[in-house]
């Protein structure tokens, strides 16, 4: 609140606030492309500071708003395609594996966990729209993961890939049998961050699956509370 009573006297607005936290979210979305992970985990962490600030504004001055709210999330939605994007498109470099005739690790993230992951959070904040809005539901944040766990799994993921010299991933695969090694590398995963953002996808996914049974079960009791007694 006093960083939003600060904020509110310089006259800017919440919106204007939300505008350019998805300004910020491309500058991250740079330096992921260029390789530079810790400087785009900055950038990144720093988006999602100034997306709290709007809804502090918009408390300081009065100002908040349904179109607001809507704005906000939907703004959440591109910002959050853009650190994806970021990472599915960076190099990582060539990883070379004596047991594996192929160069792996081109990219932080590989493009089909990246879509997998993305598609699944969209789906979880879509389903809940949907319950709140079509469904008549006050509230369905609900599920396994809401955005605050998956941005900590995606922040370590970020960060176990860049500060160790070594793939640790890889190096954990080691230990393990021959033909587990094979299995997550035919599906490319082939780093930590991409191991966590497989993680962050699947959460997601369920997330939407107990979403969809919570908003089942509750707009069913409601229909069956207002049905006429014989």
């Amino acid at each position: 609140m006093p960083v939003g009573r600060t904020l509110a006297k310089t006259g800017i607005t919440p919106n204007m606030i939300t505008g350019l936290t998805v300004l910020v979210a491309m500058i991250s979305t740079y330096f992921f492309f260029m390789g530079e992970l810790l400087i785009g985990l900055a950038v990144m962490i720093f988006t999602v500071v100034m997306d709290m600030f709007d809804g502090a504004v918009a408390r300081a001055a009065n100002l908040a708003s349904p179109f607001g709210a809507t704005f906000d999330h939907t703004l959440d939605r591109y910002a959050e395609f853009l650190f994806m994007l970021g990472l599915m498109l960076g190099p990582i470099g060539a990883v070379s594996i004596p047991w594996w005739p192929f160069t792996l690790g081109d990219k932080f993230v590989h493009w089909f966990w990246g879509f997998f992951t993305l598609f699944g959070m969209i789906m979880a904040s879509f389903s809940r729209a949907k319950a709140e809005s079509v469904g008549g539901m006050d509230n369905c944040a609900v599920g396994i993961a809401e955005r605050q766990e998956k941005l900590i799994l995606t922040i370590a993921g970020i960060l176990l890939l860049a500060l160790p010299a070594n793939n640790i991933w890889m190096d954990f695969l080691g230990f393990l049998p021959l033909v587990i090694r094979d299995f997550f590398v035919t599906l490319q995963i082939t780093n930590i961050l991409t191991f966590f953002i497989m993680i962050v996808g699947v959460l997601s996914h369920i997330t939407v699956g107990q979403r969809l049974a919570y908003a089942n079960r509750i707009i069913g009791a409601e229909k069956q509370d207002e049905s006429p007694s014989v």
